[in-house]
């Protein structure tokens, strides 16, 4: 099982983890809400897990232009 962590904004992989024994209490999914979780997290039928996030680039660029979030797209 692979999970791969994207950013929601512009796409760039974040970075994968390749292990079959993490479990989602160490990755810390077990404190999300149902909702968060619907919006953050995505299983595809072979296993893989997505996990969409802000990078360090998008989330400076919503800081310095709130305004940004409006769009639905804003950073691609």
């Amino acid at each position: 099982m692979a999970i791969n962590y994207i950013c929601r904004h512009c796409h760039t992989v974040l970075g994968t983890i390749e292990s079959a024994s993490v479990t989602e209490m160490q990755l810390g999914f077990h404190s999300l809400t149902p909702a968060e979780r619907r919006d953050i997290i995505a299983y595809d039928l072979s296993g893989e897990v997505t996990v969409r996030v802000t990078c360090d680039y998008c989330n400076e660029a919503l800081e310095s232009n709130p305004e940004l979030s409006l769009l639905s797209s804003p950073l691609q």
